[in-house]
């Protein structure tokens, strides 16, 4: 053979080493960046798998705090007639104005007008009645609380920490 043709085997050897390098190269970057993509993807969802976890027992949590607060609601509310007995509604006459600053303040409102004489009269509520509205706007106050309070937890554990 002649030493032309051992050299162009030889470069044609080289220039086939160097395009299989070159291809494998390639192949090797594209083989790495496909695992860092399912790695970020596997962490993504890894994290929205314990953000679905947080949520759903924050939420059971929160059903079963507001079914406890209903419960106890509805125990006190049967219970008025025990500590508010007929006697007790016979010997309190609920004022009207009592009526009046109850209603403005579970409207969330001012009180329209002033105070006067007829505020003095009686409203025709018996104290019982009193009794249960009371019971039953604070059992919807706790179970707001509750519901704000289950809030938070769902918002602190969805939340990004921040350095």
């Amino acid at each position: 053979m002649s030493l032309l043709r051992q050299i162009l085997l030889g470069a044609g050897l080289l220039a086939a080493l160097a395009g299989y390098l070159w291809i494998t190269h390639a192949r090797l970057d594209h083989a790495q960046a496909a695992a860092t993509t399912a790695e970020a993807t596997a962490n993504s969802l890894r994290g929205q798998l314990a953000a679905a976890q947080a949520s759903e027992h924050i939420v059971t949590r929160y059903v079963d705090r507001v079914q406890v607060i209903h419960t106890r609601g509805a125990t006190l509310t049967r219970e008025v007639p025990v500590y508010v007995t007929p006697q007790a509604d016979a010997a309190c006459t609920v004022p009207l104005g009592f009526a009046r600053v109850h209603n403005a303040a579970a409207a969330g409102v001012e009180m329209p007008g002033t105070a006067g004489a007829a505020d003095a009269a009686g409203s025709g509520l018996a104290l019982s009645t009193v009794a249960r509205t009371v019971v039953d706007n604070y059992t919807t106050c706790h179970a707001t609380a509750a519901q704000l309070t289950s809030l938070q937890e769902w918002v602190r554990a969805n939340s990004e920490p921040h350095p």
